[in-house]
């Protein structure tokens, strides 16, 4: 992997950090064991605790009205859809993780279940020590993923914004994360005004952030109910 890091472009932070890697069993187990994504959409509801998603979504966005209007007038994306995938990844930024980011990532990659998937990641992920944007004791989700809507490093690269104007994308910032969420819907063809729910144009979108159906289903679902 280290050539292949080399041949990457990854210099000599990058490379030093993926020399620092250690084998994550965390992340192994927790790969294993998604039993949430195989529930039914009402069991997977009360888990993931939607109505309090739902009560807390409505609150912040009556409090920072201003900032979800600026984010839907920015990318289209209403305030309903930002909080709900806010509130299904880390509970509003209550926990973004417990683990180290680039072992993590390389453990995946390292694994061979989705060996060429993660490793686009890590070397995403090793680019971003380079540039200062994570280090070697970032942490993060059991994946990887990184900040309050937990993105994998790819997309750190690939849809990151500065949402407020520091100069730095730093996604364990609210303001960065959710203006970088809103980001990706939008880069995925998110239709400004047009629907999110099941059978609605932009419900396709939400596929692009999670593959499972009843993650997709209930974004939707508190979504609205935020929105209301």
């Amino acid at each position: 992997m280290t050539k292949e890091a080399g041949r990457a472009g990854v210099g000599a932070r990058g490379q030093k950090a993926l020399m620092g890697t250690s084998y994550s069993t965390k992340t192994i187990g927790a790969d294993r064991n998604q039993k949430s994504f195989k529930y039914t959409l009402s069991k997977f509801l009360q888990v993931r605790g939607a109505d309090a998603i739902v009560s807390q979504g409505r609150k912040r966005k009556a409090k920072n009205a201003d900032f979800y209007a600026g984010l839907e007038r920015s990318y289209g994306v209403p305030a309903g859809v930002v909080l709900a995938i806010h509130g299904m990844e880390t509970g509003f930024g209550g926990f973004m993780g417990d683990t180290n980011v680039v072992s993590a990532i390389a453990t995946l990659a390292y694994d061979c279940r989705r060996t060429e998937f993660f490793t686009g990641h890590l070397l995403a992920a090793l680019e971003l020590v380079d540039r200062g944007t994570i280090n070697t004791k970032t942490i993060g989700a059991k994946h990887g993923e990184i900040g309050h809507t937990q993105f994998l490093p790819g997309n750190v690269l690939a849809y990151g914004v500065d949402g407020n104007g520091d100069g730095l994308v730093d996604l364990t910032n609210q303001t960065d994360a959710l203006a970088s969420t809103a980001n990706f819907l939008a880069q995925k063809g998110w239709k400004r005004g047009a629907g999110y729910q099941k059978g609605e144009p932009n419900y396709a979108i939400i596929k692009e952030w999670n593959a499972a159906s009843v993650y997709q289903e209930a974004i939707a679902i508190m979504g609205s109910g935020i929105d209301q």
